[in-house]
């Protein structure tokens, strides 16, 4: 058994933990569960410090489940929120819960025969047929009121929301949260409930219900919520969300976030995010700080987290794109990588319209006088006769050539480049 606790430890993944944790686990092994609730049909890098927990309490030889918040997810949290979250119809939160455990099954071992593989439970399975007489009558007597809202999550929210106050949908997720880790504990034998740290309130309260209820104990761990140095929140860009879903945060963009995260984060994040072991990380950081301009922290970090959500070859791709603006890739690499990212790697440089029907035509006219690549004729052929004009990564070096349809890639665009940083779309219409 390897010290769960420990690894979190010197790993800065521990908020708060709940006395006798630690001694618990090193009995043998336990299981534990993190709640995800399916908001979306994808999780984000807001729900990789959990999922990542997982995985460590996993690897330590102990059973992990994942909680798919199929029932709580038509409440919402109200933890840290401002206001209430839209509820979602059971069709939408079905496709969701789908979407999510294929997203786990990256980084949880469901599949194998090991006593300790992952399980996915949805908490609307054993809530679906509870009715609310009967809920309130078994569970909720066992909690009461100032307890409830003696929790931050509460006293935050009316506090700042005073004028519109807390739905009692709202306010019930707590008890319904508390009664998923009495379930879990009592059918599945889960002594441990793990999470953000904005859910040690509700965590306790399962703790509290399980102790009350059947005179059980149960533990809880929170990790800290991750922000960035500059105290700004972690894992938003200007376009929302960096989402593990490739079709709405493709690879190449989330290989990006991951390599332009400042050097005090990523000295943080690679002991979050990654399974590289302390040895190999405290060198890499002392490399790093030997000699920051190389970036070699910012580029393990990214390649280990791209290919933990996406696989070798996405992270393949990724870095062929990022190559692209070094002029190190090859004509064929380029000719093989999918149009999105190559349009994500060159959204802001120059582009210019041409119909399909003007080709085949001559690489001058292409660039002088279908194009303004270059201002005159006379300057195109200088640059190509120099050897300075390529398309689509391949150097052009006659005058005469012919740029034809087999130039066109994915019949959409051609890739101009004169000199060594100045590009140039061409988009065929």
């Amino acid at each position: 058994m390897k010290n769960f606790v420990e690894e979190l430890r010197w790993r800065g993944m521990i908020q708060d933990i709940m006395p006798g944790t630690e001694e618990k686990l090193m009995e043998g092994p336990q299981a534990a569960y993190v709640g995800i609730d399916p908001t979306a049909d994808s999780l984000h890098i807001g729900h990789l410090v959990s999922v990542m927990i997982l995985k460590h309490f996993q690897n330590c030889g102990h059973k992990p489940f994942a909680l798919v918040g199929g029932a709580t997810g038509m409440i919402g949290d109200p933890s840290m929120k401002s206001a209430e979250r839209n509820l979602l119809d059971e069709e939408t939160l079905n496709h969701n819960v789908a979407c999510i455990k294929a997203q786990l099954g990256r980084f949880l071992d469901f599949d194998s025969d090991a006593p300790n593989k992952a399980e996915l439970v949805n908490n609307y399975d054993w809530m679906k047929d509870y009715s609310f007489i009967n809920f309130i009558r078994d569970i909720g007597k066992h909690i009461t009121v100032n307890y409830m809202m003696a929790k931050d999550s509460v006293k935050k929210r009316l506090s700042r929301d005073s004028s519109e106050g807390m739905s009692f949908t709202e306010f019930s997720y707590q008890l319904m949260q508390g009664y998923d880790f009495y379930w879990l504990w009592k059918n599945r034998g889960c002594i441990l409930q793990l999470g953000g740290s904005d859910q040690w309130g509700n965590i306790t309260t399962g703790t509290e219900l399980i102790r009350r209820m059947d005179g059980g104990e149960a533990f809880a761990l929170t990790c800290p919520l991750i922000r960035k140095a500059d105290g700004t929140k972690f894992g938003k860009t200007e376009k929302g969300n960096i989402w593990l879903d490739a079709e709405r945060t493709s690879p190449y963009e989330f290989y990006q976030f991951w390599l332009n995260v400042a050097d005090d984060d990523a000295e943080r994040y690679i002991k979050i995010f990654t399974m590289l072991d302390r040895e190999t990380i405290e060198s890499l950081i002392a490399e790093h700080r030997e000699d920051p301009g190389q970036r070699k922290l910012q580029k393990v970090l990214a390649r280990e987290i791209t290919i933990m959500c996406h696989g070798e070859e996405a992270y393949e791709n990724a870095l062929a794109a990022t190559q692209l603006l070094f002029g190190n890739v090859s004509s064929d690499v380029f000719r093989k990588m999918d149009e999105r990212t190559v349009r994500e790697v060159f959204a802001n440089v120059p582009s210019f319209n041409v119909a399909a029907s003007e080709f085949p035509c001559n690489i001058l006219d292409l660039l002088a006088i279908k194009t303004q690549v270059f201002p005159s004729k006379g300057e195109a052929r200088k640059m190509v006769q120099g050897g300075g004009v390529s398309l689509n990564k391949a150097k052009v070096g006659d005058i005469n050539a012919e740029i034809t349809s087999e130039d066109i890639i994915n019949g959409h665009y051609i890739l101009a480049q004169k000199g060594k940083k100045n590009y140039f779309i061409i988009n065929i219409i």
